[in-house]
């Protein structure tokens, strides 16, 4: 389950076109700009090509215009993706491994990054079509194992947002208790391992020559 919903997380694309149906991108972009933090509830439904269920989670994420992110699946496994606007942290304790990334490297592919980014450059890459209240996404790359991303907004609210794979697979996000970051909430954003926490430590981040 956990590895299934990192993968989806960081290898599905909400990024958007500002060139291609360049109105329909519009609207989204400026939904997004009023979306400017959140912190809400998840529930996670995975099925495949049959429409069976094949994987279901919950938890917490939160969001921070720029560049901050807070992914936390509770059940049925615990698993973090924390992005502090400079590095990305993804920590499975079952696994007792935490995975380091260039922030700019690993969130460009994620389904958050439009509602952590502003720029044309990560638009471009993505062509949006409105279909009542939600936009459907799809990436210009062919080879990039998904076919498209869904967000949905019910009264001015991001609701739920879901990502089809190549496989057939289908992630459904649904979100609730939407509500404003506070300065409370602002520690999500840093990553700090549990005391007494003894683990493997993968830092993929590239290393700056001098």
């Amino acid at each position: 389950m956990k590895k299934r919903l990192c993968a989806v997380l960081l290898a599905s694309p909400l990024l958007f076109s500002a060139t291609v149906f360049a109105d329909d991108a519009q609207q989204l972009r400026d939904k997004l700009i009023g979306t400017a933090s959140l912190k809400a509830d998840f529930k996670q439904t995975v099925t495949d090509v049959n429409k069976k269920v094949i994987q279901t989670g919950s938890g917490i994420f939160a969001l921070a215009y720029p560049n901050q992110f807070y992914w936390h699946l509770t059940q049925p496994d615990e698993s973090q993706i924390v992005a502090d606007g400079k590095d990305l942290w993804i920590y499975n304790p079952f696994a007792e491994e935490v995975v380091i990334m260039d922030f700019a490297e690993a969130i460009n592919a994620s389904p958050i990054a439009l509602l952590v980014h502003r720029d044309d450059a990560t638009w471009s890459q993505y062509s949006v079509t409105k279909q009542q209240d939600c936009y459907e996404i799809k990436p210009k790359a062919i080879d990039s194992g998904i076919l498209s991303v869904k967000v949905c907004f019910k009264n001015a609210q991001l609701a739920n947002f879901n990502v089809a794979d190549d496989k057939g697979n289908l992630s459904q996000f649904d979100l609730s208790n939407q509500q404003a970051i506070t300065d409370k909430d602002k520690a999500l954003f840093s990553f700090v391992l549990p005391d007494n926490v003894d683990v493997d430590v993968d830092d993929q981040r590239r290393k700056t020559a001098h």
